[in-house]
């Protein structure tokens, strides 16, 4: 390197801009304002009300690179509830209370007022974000969160073109009706979604396939409707990235493209070994990327279908169209769209799930566990009222956040004793619970910071007879590694010594079988109190879920407005600068 002449300070600015190349730009800040609104919308033709932002369904997307700051000043234009909002796969390492959690990290933002969450997105990958308080998720509050690796880096997989998808459900009946029917004696249960939404947009009572179905009504759309179909545009001979997110409330989902098969690479933010498929299975909360090559006939289009899988399927697909530039969108592919498979074929479903596994340069879980703990997920009833429950316990969250409770030891906002951390040795789970009658609870499961823990989630029979169902199970604050799936009941004899502890993925949503187990391991060392639950809505709000917290004593300045309500407040209004004195 040539000398640099002249006054010392030209050399520092010299050297700044030598550090300052592509492969090393700073982080930025990302900075949003939004207000959130129910506002009259038609996702699938039919008019109804949905929760938007900016006036925006779904919300608006955010993206960033790897290592950036994402600032969002969110106002709660709601006029009788709370209201906020998750930042799903997002760790917020040194920021817990920004994780969007009501009750648990942070008070619900009240009408008129706003909060600001500011947080660091540390990893590239295909995220989104939704409500989370109720069931404001299943009225439209959620949007796509887009992380690229930071700037001058590149992913381990060439592309050529990108198209972003969130996937949703979506029901007529309103959420506020959905939530005092699953609260009423005896339950009233929300029922099959009437439509699958692909970015906001599906159509009810009709079908841009119809032409292949016999007595299936077309739709009369125009093209500028709000319930147009998201067109897929692509341009031949080139390898297209497909983000897949989906947010539904209840609907498992598969995704297929005509004639193109799908090489998956990434799920849930993390770098998988490839593999191709013609099909994924995709749950509540999972986000993958697939590539495609545009290799087709370039004078046709084809068919994207998205179908419902797990449930008896009394919702149609959703279609959208995998365009082929520069054909019409209008021109129709000439073959029907793929077959669903068959909605309780778990067989399929399983060797989809199998084929997942981590990279080679992929973090690797520690070789032992430091606790073990297993959660029983059944149907219960509590005095006539259906609910679910974790090891007998049902969740029901307290009115102080859980993070300020802990922060400053106000031993009065929860119950102070953990919930069981086992079931007994002798509960049959291909059977109705012979004891129905459950608990409400609000402990938490304390880890020692740094601690290895392992989870076994153990599914069984429902309340009636023969009937078991998938729940995929989130994560917060953490990625964990999916040590292994099986049927029947988990067996530390057994099953203990076959887990895969050499390429287990990364995930931070995982799937439970009918009448199996899923073994999951993780490093309790984000300081915080986070949310693990199901991800289906009615079940999280039937109480299936439980409360993990690890390291608060390190946590940082919380704002006070993430503290604003129940105990937390009460003990700010007498000493705002340390609030565990009484």
């Amino acid at each position: 390197m040539g000398r640099v002449a002249g006054h010392p300070l030209l050399l520092i600015l010299f050297l700044f801009s030598i550090a300052l190349t592509p492969s090393m730009a700073l982080p930025k800040i990302k900075h949003y304002k939004w207000e959130v609104e129910y506002m009259f919308w038609s996702p699938d033709c039919v008019e109804n009300v949905v929760m938007g932002i900016n006036g925006q369904f779904p919300g608006p997307t955010i993206r960033a690179n790897a290592g950036d700051t994402v600032v969002v000043e969110l106002t709660n234009k709601l006029h009788t509830e709370g209201v906020v909002i998750h930042w799903h796969g997002i760790l917020q390492h040194g920021s817990p209370w920004a994780d969007g959690t009501a009750s648990i990290s942070q008070c619900a933002i009240n009408p008129g007022e706003t909060f600001t969450y500011r947080f660091v997105v540390d990893k590239a990958g295909t995220f989104f974000y939704h409500g989370h308080l109720g069931m404001q998720r299943s009225a439209g509050l959620y949007g796509s969160l887009i992380v690229d690796p930071e700037e001058g880096k590149n992913e381990p997989f060439h592309y050529d073109e990108e198209i972003n998808l969130l996937l949703s459900d979506w029901w007529h009946q309103s959420v506020h009706k959905q939530e005092v029917g699953l609260s009423s004696n005896p339950m009233r249960w929300i029922g099959e979604p009437q439509t699958i939404l692909i970015n906001g947009r599906g159509q009810f009572n009709c079908s841009i396939a119809a032409k292949y179905h016999s007595g299936s009504k077309p739709c009369a759309l125009k093209g500028g409707e709000q319930c147009a179909p998201f067109i897929m545009h692509v341009h031949p001979n080139k390898t297209v990235r497909i983000r897949i997110a989906s947010t539904t409330a209840l609907a498992s989902l598969n995704f297929a493209i005509g004639n193109h098969q799908l090489l998956v690479v990434e799920a849930d933010g993390n770098y998988v070994q490839p593999f191709r498929t013609s099909d994924i299975d995709i749950y509540s909360g999972e986000s993958y990327s697939v590539l495609i090559t545009t290799d087709q006939n370039p004078s046709e289009n084809y068919w994207v279908s998205i179908g419902v899988r797990a449930r008896r399927p009394n919702t149609p697909p959703g279609l959208t169209l995998l365009n082929y530039l520069p054909n019409s969108p209008a021109k129709l592919p000439i073959l029907p769209p793929p077959e669903t498979p068959d909605w309780e074929d778990f067989d399929r479903s399983k060797n989809f799930t199998f084929r997942i596994f981590s990279t080679m340069s992929s973090p690797k879980p520690p070789m032992r566990f430091d606790r073990r703990i297993f959660l029983l997920n059944t149907q219960n009833r509590l005095n006539g009222f259906t609910k679910w429950a974790i090891n007998n316990v049902s969740l029901a969250l307290p009115p102080t956040p859980y993070l300020g409770a802990m922060k400053y030891r106000l031993k009065t906002a929860f119950n102070q004793n953990p919930p069981p951390e086992n079931f007994p040795s002798d509960y049959n789970i291909d059977i109705p619970p012979p004891n129905p009658n459950t608990t409400i609870g609000n402990g938490v499961y304390r880890f020692k910071l740094g601690e290895t823990v392992d989870v076994i989630l153990q599914n069984a029979n429902m309340l009636n007879p023969n009937t078991s169902e998938i729940h995929p199970w989130h994560l917060h604050g953490h990625d964990f590694w999916v040590l292994g799936y099986g049927d029947g009941k988990f067996s530390a004899a057994v099953h203990g010594r076959k887990l895969n502890l050499k390429n287990p993925p990364l995930r931070n949503t995982v799937v439970i079988f009918p009448n199996g187990w899923t073994a999951i391991r993780f490093v309790a060392d984000n300081p915080g109190v986070w949310a693990f639950h199901c991800h289906i809505e009615p079940h999280l709000h039937m109480g299936m879920g439980v409360v993990f917290a690890e390291g608060v004593e390190k946590v940082g300045r919380i704002p006070k407005k993430a503290l604003a309500c129940g105990v937390t407040a009460k003990a700010l209004m007498k000493n705002p600068r340390n609030p565990k004195k009484p």
